[in-house]
Parts: C-alpha cells; structure tokens; sequence
C-alpha cells in the first residue's frame, strides 16, 4: 500500500475543509475503499476519517419523513423499526445487500458511493476510462455478464453495485451535503449519480469537499413494499437484476407505482414513463407485460449479459404479481 496521510476530522465543517485538497478522500467503515487502496486503483494522499462526527442517528422530520445520518451502519439502519415499519424496501435491499460482517461496518454515505465491481475496473493491466480516463473501455467486447444494459456509452458499460441506493431510488430520497463554505444543500438521488456518457469516472453530483452528512426520505409510500433480487447465488454476491417496488393497488388497479431497477445501468434506474403508464390500469398479466415492454424498449445487451434483458422481464412481472396479490386476497 502506498503511504497516506491520516487526518482524524472533528468537526463536518473541518472534514470538508480538508476534503476539498488534492488526493484527499473521506473515510469511515473503509469496506470499498481500503479494498480499492490495497490494490492501487485508488492511491489518496490523506484520508480524513469522519467516524467521530456526530452524524450516527436516525430522526424522524417534521413533515413525516426520516433523517438518517451518513454514518448510520447498514445493520443498523435495517433493523430500525420505523424504517422495517414504514420503509420496507429499503430494509429489505439492505439485508440482501453484503454479508453480517460488512453490514456492521459500512455506512449509509459511504453505501453511496461505493464503486463499481467492473473486473476490468479492478484490473489496472486493462483498459478502463473509469480508473483512468482515456485509456479505453476493456469491457466492450469482453466478458460482459455483470454490465449495463440501460445508460451505457462508448467509453463505460458497468453497473452501479448499491442495493440501497436503488432502494432509496424507489423512495425518492435525498442526500443531505456540507460544502466547504459552510453551506448545506439537498440532491436528490434522482441526480445524485451520473451516467457515464464520455467522462465515466465522474460518478456523482459531488463536488470537491462536500460532505454526506444525511440522507433524507420523504414521508413513507403506503402499499407493498418488495425488494427483488436475482443473483448467482443467494449468499452474498451483487445483482444480476434487482428491483425496489413500492406499489398501492384500490379496487383492483394501480393507484401508486415506483420501480427502480439495479444490476442494469451505471446508477440506480428508474423509468417515469413506465410508472405512469401502470396507474390506472387493471393489476394484471397484459398490464404487467406492457409494462415490461416499455421499460425494455431502449435495453441494449453487450453480448454475454443480454440474458438480463428478458431477466429483467421476469422480475418486474413477478414482482408486480407479488404486489397484487399480497393486496387483492
């Protein structure tokens, strides 16, 4: 490992203060990134450890919602009871999402901002405009199970690895930020990460300093609340396809509906249109099948993961048969 140097930051206002010098990344649980620093993919000059703010709680807001501080552990988070009460789908693509020992350790910022499980990103003897801009992206054309089929370009096919961030997707949340100069500012997770497009190792809305210091839901979506994932194996391992759903279904048709999907695009996805066109339909077979439809039309596989397209198809089907059962018995 190359050396670094150690800043134990004791204030948000300090963090970010140093957070904005070069080579400086924040650190707390450490589960991606000291993997990333072992490996010399990324090689920080400083660390600021952000462990002893005072960001670990969970707050329940004026208007309903929650607050959940960015140092909140994975298990904690889901084992909270009002999120298991009121924030299922988030509860549920925590617990699928790693091991006990990891949920222990990671942290709701750095959830977030975890990176991609690209082999070629980890590889630093391929190709990857990602780890290093220009260079080319090795996984076109090569083994491409894991990939994008929704949002990728020319320059980076890889998938974003959260399941909580494609749940938190689903529940319209918000990530609370400290910049630099004091201020603190709202993006929400619709805007929080990028598509690669031509500059992929852009990955988020952050700039240099800000601090996640919260991330904030709205209040809680009433119905089904059901975390889909299709995976290689049922032990820890990342999503081939996931889908977060929270559906509300009155007098046998869709009165509410938001889906975001995983394993599928460089950010958590989520397509309005089709959402829009399940509200006020029958909960049934066609109205599902036209669903898929439309969330597919712009699928594009890269070879050895087209199988997710029509993987895709049979999740969100199942899924919304879940949701109209569970209500329609």
């Amino acid at each position: 490992m190359i050396p670094f140097d150690y800043i134990r930051a004791e204030s948000s206002a300090a963090a970010a203060t140093e957070g904005c010098r070069p080579e400086t990344q924040f650190i707390a649980g450490g589960t991606n990134l000291l993997d990333l620093m072992k490996l010399q993919i990324v090689t920080p000059a400083r660390l600021v450890d952000v462990t002893r703010l005072d960001l670990g709680g969970v707050e329940e807001t004026a208007d309903g919602g929650l607050r959940i501080g960015a140092l909140v552990r994975n298990s904690d988070l889901a084992a909270d009871p009002r999120v298991r009460r009121d924030y299922a789908v988030l509860s549920r693509a925590l617990l699928a999402g790693a091991s006990g020992q990891l949920r222990n350790m990671a942290t709701t910022g750095g959830n977030l901002l975890q990176r991609t499980r690209c082999p070629y990103f980890y590889d630093t003897a391929q190709a990857c405009n990602k780890r290093q801009p220009g260079t080319g992206c090795a996984a076109i054309g090569g083994v491409t199970r894991n990939h994008a089929i929704f949002g990728a370009s020319e320059h980076c096919i890889a998938t974003h690895p959260s399941d909580m961030a494609v749940a938190l997707r689903a529940l319209d949340a918000a990530v609370e930020v400290e910049t630099p100069d004091g201020a603190r500012r709202l993006i929400p997770m619709a805007e929080f990460h990028c598509l690669p497009g031509d500059t992929p190792q852009i990955e988020t809305a952050l700039a240099p300093g800000d601090l996640i210091t919260a991330v904030l839901l709205p209040p809680p979506l009433r119905g089904s609340h059901i975390y889909r994932k299709v995976r290689d194996r049922a032990s820890y391992a990342f999503a081939l396809v996931s889908v977060a759903a929270v559906v509300r279904i009155e007098a046998g048709s869709f009165a509410e509906v938001a889906l975001a999907f995983g394993g599928v695009a460089h950010k958590p996805w989520r397509d309005a249109a089709v959402e829009a066109a399940l509200v006020g339909r029958p909960a049934d077979r066609a109205g599902f099948d036209a669903a898929a439809d439309l969330l597919l039309a712009e699928a594009r596989g890269q070879g050895g993961n087209e199988f997710k397209i029509p993987l895709l198809r049979r999740t969100l089907v199942a899924v919304l048969t879940e949701a109209a059962k569970g209500q329609m018995q």
